[in-house]
């Protein structure tokens, strides 16, 4: 099993290989990095080189004990060991819902050096935050706390629930049943600690980190989006970023990435090209 030590903590990932650039593939919560399938295949017979891996927390990557910390600084930490220890240069980054927080640190923290390009996915930046002093977040710290605390109450029936908006558009289920069901599956692999945890760490401030993003970026989102409304994210990470395009997904919800894998792909394909 490839894994790479951050402390106590240990970072599963695939690279699954190609000769081309490297794309890293950042997933979000409370999945794994086997929620990227579709990606995975079509970047391959494109030539890439494919890397993946699971949060602290989350899939197969382990050692997460009390005192692990999943702020954003400390989830980049990883991202950041992954692409030191792979030597990945040249590299775009793909981040998905959550992991568009990685990609937003990554580039704020440690700079554009090993990057072409960045893709946010459906990424939960700029700022998720709604507050009276940012009212155009679209969680508020009241609304995060009743997740965090029904996520510990019935992890079972959050679940359920959370999968059902994830994939579905304006109440209607665009995936599979059985999709939806890989999803929970992948869900039941994440430790509660963790995923209870990441939902506060949603709230990150990443405005200051966009702002430094110099590279060639990409921004597709759903316009039907449930869980994190392209109003509030994905329109104004474009805004933010200079050089910066923008793809809605027609009927698109959260999980456009398995809803609409095609459509996802071509625009992927199309930008790192």
């Amino acid at each position: 099993m490839p894994v790479l030590p951050n402390g106590e903590i240990e970072i599963y990932y695939e690279d699954h290989g190609g000769d081309g650039r490297p794309v890293v593939l950042i997933h979000g919560w409370p999945l794994s990095g086997q929620s990227w399938a579709d990606q995975v295949s079509a970047l391959k017979d494109a030539g890439y080189r494919v890397v993946t891996y699971d949060r602290r927390g989350f899939g197969k990557s382990a050692g997460v004990g009390e005192d692990a910390q999943f702020d954003y600084d400390s989830l980049t930490s990883d991202l950041d060991l992954l692409m030191r220890e792979l030597d990945l240069r040249d590299a775009t980054l793909v981040g998905f819902s959550m992991g568009g927080g990685e990609v937003a640190r990554y580039v704020g923290s440690y700079g554009p050096d090993r990057l072409r390009s960045v893709v946010f996915a459906a990424a939960i930046p700029p700022f998720l935050l709604k507050s009276d002093e940012h009212p155009e977040g679209g969680l508020d710290q009241e609304t995060a706390e009743g997740m965090q605390e029904d996520l510990r109450k019935d992890r079972e029936a959050f679940f359920e629930e959370f999968t059902k908006n994830f994939f579905s558009a304006d109440g209607e289920l665009k995936v599979t049943e059985e999709q939806r069901q890989q999803a929970k599956d992948m869900a039941a692999q994440a430790d509660l600690h963790a995923a209870v945890a990441c939902i506060q760490s949603w709230l990150t401030d990443f405005r200051d980190d966009l702002r430094q993003d110099s590279v060639p970026t990409l921004v597709i989102h759903g316009d039907s989006d449930a869980i994190v409304p392209v109003e509030v994210s994905g329109k104004l990470t474009d805004e933010m970023v200079q050089d910066s395009t923008l793809h809605v997904v027609e009927q698109g919800p959260h999980g456009l990435n398995t809803s609409h894998p095609e459509e996802f792909n071509r625009v992927l394909l199309d930008f790192l090209r």
